[in-house]
């Protein structure tokens, strides 16, 4: 998924994003130097990989399960593994491969 994608889909409100970075990182408390600036993309919800991977039942808990998910963290990496699972648990999911490296940017 592109970046003007998700903008277009977060702009219909037609989709959950989950941010699969951790809380520090989520919070703009921690980052990468090579991005511009700290935080997350806005309506994201922050459901640490770690946490997914241990019970995914509780971390997605509340979420609109009807709304495909996009996934996302600093490089598309986690997200891509976050997105793998969620599908292979028939969940509607992808991944944001820019992740926050690239949205930062916008």
């Amino acid at each position: 998924m592109t970046g003007d994608a998700l903008a277009r889909l977060l702009a219909e409100g037609s989709v959950t994003l989950i941010d699969v970075r951790s809380p520090e990182e989520f919070s703009g408390e921690a980052g990468y130097p090579c991005d511009p600036r700290q935080g997350h993309i806005e309506g994201a919800l922050n459901v640490p990989l770690e946490v997914l991977m241990a019970d995914m039942q509780a971390a997605l808990a509340g979420l609109d399960s009807s709304r495909p998910i996009v996934a996302y963290c600093h490089s598309g990496q986690r997200s891509e593994m976050a997105a793998a699972l969620l599908r292979a648990a028939g969940h509607d999911a992808t991944n944001y491969a820019g992740s926050w490296h690239e949205w930062s940017r916008r």
